[in-house]
């Protein structure tokens, strides 16, 4: 019984690896893997860009203020715009 149960665990840990060797080979040896870094990398600098007030320079995520619109601002620019 226990030549069962573990032939059935070594054919799950063969399927996983050959997925995840597919899934290496695709992501580092073909053109979708080249755009799904770049993908990757444009969202996290734009994300980092999203940071930096032009005016005040760089703020951490929790100190934005989000507007009704969706958009961040910086709490100094949304001081200078509130209160005049």
């Amino acid at each position: 019984m226990s030549e069962i149960i573990l032939e059935g665990v070594l054919f799950v840990a063969l399927v996983a690896a050959v997925g995840t060797l597919l899934y290496l080979v695709v992501l580092y040896f073909t053109p979708v893997g080249v755009r799904l870094r770049q993908t990757r990398n444009r969202r996290r600098i734009d994300r980092a860009a999203d940071l930096v007030c032009p005016i005040h320079g760089p703020r951490a995520a929790s100190d934005l203020v989000r507007l009704t619109s969706g958009e961040t601002l910086c709490p100094d620019c949304y001081k200078e715009i509130a209160h005049g």
